[in-house]
């Protein structure tokens, strides 16, 4: 039971809210299913009619931005983003 408790507040920990809704980030997402992200986001990429845009969404840099600052371990200097990373609505954390 204990170890219920500490599991639910990782994933707390791990919801934002953005645009309005509460997401998981895509690498918080493939780290719960135990895969890397790059995999995660090929499945998403081959099945992307199973995500319409209210189950998932590509963050905006803005976004990204904040989230950085504010929620995220920011990059060392000199590092980039290649890619936005994709937001799960709970719905598409059910998919």
């Amino acid at each position: 039971m204990p170890n219920d408790i500490i599991f639910q507040d990782v994933i707390e920990s791990r919801i934002f809210f953005i645009r309005g809704r509460k997401v998981m980030l895509d690498k918080d997402l493939a780290a719960l299913y135990g895969v890397e992200t790059k995999r995660l986001n090929e499945q998403v990429r081959r099945n992307i009619r199973r995500f319409p845009e209210d189950f998932m969404f590509r963050l905006r840099k803005r976004e990204v931005w904040e989230l950085s600052r504010s929620q995220i371990a920011t990059l060392k200097k000199g590092q980039n983003i290649k890619y936005f990373p994709y937001a799960f609505t709970e719905n598409g954390v059910a998919c």
